[in-house]
């Protein structure tokens, strides 16, 4: 597939993308992008640009998408840094509105918690977590990304999950917190 993308043909390019896209988003929204879906086209605009470039297999290939998206991601972070976004006003996101109690008990346990677990962690943490778990990359890899040794990345992943196991009890639900 790769060989043939990189010859142009159309079809692989949207089989690479139909393979990559979600985890390249589900990485974006796990670390905070406004706009995981902008970020993955922008990702692969930028991988299908250098294509003719790249040299490897499918996995220097999944690790040159993460590249990609990594960077772009930090991109995007440190430009809200520095111009903090405002958020329009959407019934849909007003927290006093909601379906119905028990559609708010149950989004608030999914994907509340999850978030939180993930955003508790220390930045360095958290991208390694991600890349490791939505990027599905090897501690190689995930050291070129980062541009951190092999050897640290695994301290951060070992201290991220041990991390995450000190919030969650030992029957898997999580430890209520201080502002619950």
């Amino acid at each position: 597939m790769l060989v043939a993308a990189k010859a142009g043909a159309a079809w692989a390019h949207r089989d690479l993308w139909r393979q990559f896209a979600p985890a390249v988003a589900a990485y974006a929204r796990a670390r905070g992008s406004l706009e995981p879906d902008d970020l993955t086209s922008e990702v692969f605009l930028t991988v299908f640009d250098r294509l003719d470039r790249f040299e490897g297999g499918a996995a220097e290939f999944r690790a040159f998408v993460f590249t990609v998206a990594h960077r772009r991601l930090v991109d995007e972070l440190r430009v809200r840094s520095r111009r903090p976004v405002p958020d329009e006003f959407s019934a849909e996101s007003d927290p006093r509105f909601s379906d119905s109690a028990e559609s708010e008990a149950l989004d608030r346990i999914a994907d509340r918690e999850v978030v939180h677990l993930i955003e508790a962690l220390a930045p360095d943490q958290r991208a390694v977590l991600t890349l490791r778990i939505l990027g599905d990359l090897s501690i190689p890899e995930i050291a070129a990304i980062v541009g951190k040794r092999p050897g640290a990345v695994k301290a951060l992943q070992r201290r991220g999950l041990e991390a995450l196991r000190k919030k969650i009890r030992p029957d898997r639900t999580l430890l209520p917190r201080a502002d619950d």
